[in-house]
């Protein structure tokens, strides 16, 4: 069979019975690139296991190898080991060029942590990357003394960061247009040579996941504390140690999708009640529709309703990457589906906004676009034979491979772009259908 990373279409195998199906999907795509930078400035030998390999977490990798730290790699252990040695190998590097693929948190993350440093840097990425807003972030560099620029003028990368260390301060920042602003500043912070104090202005996007950064620098042995909108951090370091990574909630959004839409029961092994994740909250809208979930501390078990998805009006705001999961599934509800206030995720690898409202009309689904979100209609004839135009955008790939298990013949343009977050997505979906992966 030819290699799924090679074809450049994938035809959706089709669902024919209710799923009975256990799954481990990879690791945390938020929490590996978290975990990195904060290994890599602890002093000592870090084990983080349960890694994701994918293309984000490889150009982060990457990047800290380049900029001198020592960090080995096992693929099939999915283990990383980061020796931690601070803010030393930032000391003198000039001229270093970073290229972070279209990884958001590379991109934004990394612009913090090197201006830890003393040198100068760029750091770059594809087409989409230089079209994705850094400016938030540059502005909160700059007023913690950081020689930051964007090199074509335009508040995206290529940026250019002459860095002096940072300096520590209080600094504002918007909370609308990504929260991953908040979280790179965040964990550098830190390594501040004053405590900084960083004011979100608004109302803040997908602030689960600063709730993660939170708790995750607090685990590798920072001060950081919140009040409201208002984080203080203190001068500390992070500590050494070993650290397991949970399975990836965005990538176990769409076997809890696909149990909704073809009935059955899906269990999510490594993934529970307590996890850091937001995006684990999706089973919750899911059962908001109808199905049943059940959480156990190292699991989440979901079942499909006999009778159909309940239709939904929903605020996706704390949780905007679920938004293709949902409106691909939502032409099967009973009624209506509207998405609100995420306006945030037409800045994401592509306009997703845009990209489901396109996708769906193709089968035929009467969906209405705003600014902020969308309304999707019921639909019971879907077009089949339909081939989804994915933009290179990994979440369009695998949220529509989930409807394609209700319509014959769908298939899947640019299958590899899933490696960007979960290189085995089709392997995994074909072994759910089959009963396990």
């Amino acid at each position: 069979m030819k290699s799924r990373a090679f074809q450049s279409s994938y035809e959706v195998p089709a669902c024919a019975t209710p799923l009975q199906a256990t799954i481990t999907v990879p690791g945390s795509k938020s929490i590996t690139n978290r975990a990195l930078p904060m290994a890599a400035l602890a002093n000592g030998r870090t084990r983080l296991r349960g890694a994701l390999f994918s293309d984000d977490s490889r150009y982060f990798i990457q990047s800290l190898q380049r900029l001198g730290y020592r960090v080995e790699i096992d693929e099939m252990a999915k283990e990383v080991i980061v020796y931690g040695a601070g803010i030393e190998p930032l000391q003198h590097v000039q001229g270093l060029d970073l290229f972070v693929g279209n990884s958001g948190t590379s991109a934004r993350f990394l612009s913090a942590f090197v201006s830890l440093g003393k040198g100068s840097y760029r750091i770059d990425g594809v087409s989409r990357m230089r079209e994705r807003p850094i400016a938030a972030l540059i502005a909160a560099l700059r007023e913690l003394d950081v020689d930051v620029v964007d090199e074509l003028g335009t508040g995206c990368p290529p940026i250019l960061i002459e860095a002096q260390g940072l300096r520590g301060g209080t600094v504002l920042m918007s909370g609308k247009d990504s929260s991953q602003f908040v979280s790179g500043l965040l964990i550098a912070a830190p390594y501040a040579k004053d405590e900084v104090t960083l004011i979100v202005q608004g109302e803040l996007v997908s602030a689960p996941y600063v709730t993660m950064t939170l708790a995750m620098m607090r685990q590798f042995g920072a001060t950081v504390n919140q009040e409201g909108n208002v984080f203080h951090v203190v001068p500390s370091h992070y500590v050494a140690k070993d650290y397991m990574i949970e399975p990836d909630a965005s990538g176990a959004s769409y076997f809890l999708a696909a149990a909704a839409i073809c009935g059955g029961t899906v269990t999510i092994l490594g993934l529970g009640r307590d996890s850091l994740q937001g995006d684990a909250q999706f089973a919750q809208v899911l059962a908001n529709m109808g199905c049943t979930v059940r959480y156990g501390f190292d699991r989440i078990e979901l079942s499909g309703p006999p009778e159909g998805l309940r239709g939904i009006d929903v605020d996706l705001f704390a949780m905007s990457d679920m938004v293709p999961t949902l409106a691909a599934i939502a032409p099967l509800a009973r009624e209506k589906v509207r998405i609100r206030n995420v306006a945030n995720i037409r800045l994401k690898e592509t306009d997703r906004i845009r990209a489901c409202v396109t996708e769906l009309r193709r089968f035929g689904v009467t969906v209405t676009e705003f600014d902020d979100g969308l309304e999707i209609e019921p639909c019971d004839q879907l077009q089949e034979g339909v081939t989804v135009q994915t933009y290179d955008d990994h979440r369009m790939a695998m949220a529509f491979s989930i409807l394609g298990l209700r319509v014959p013949g769908t298939r899947i343009e640019n299958p590899a772009c899933t490696a960007k977050t979960y290189p085995e997505f089709f392997q995994h979906l074909e072994e759910t259908i089959r009963g396990g992966a």
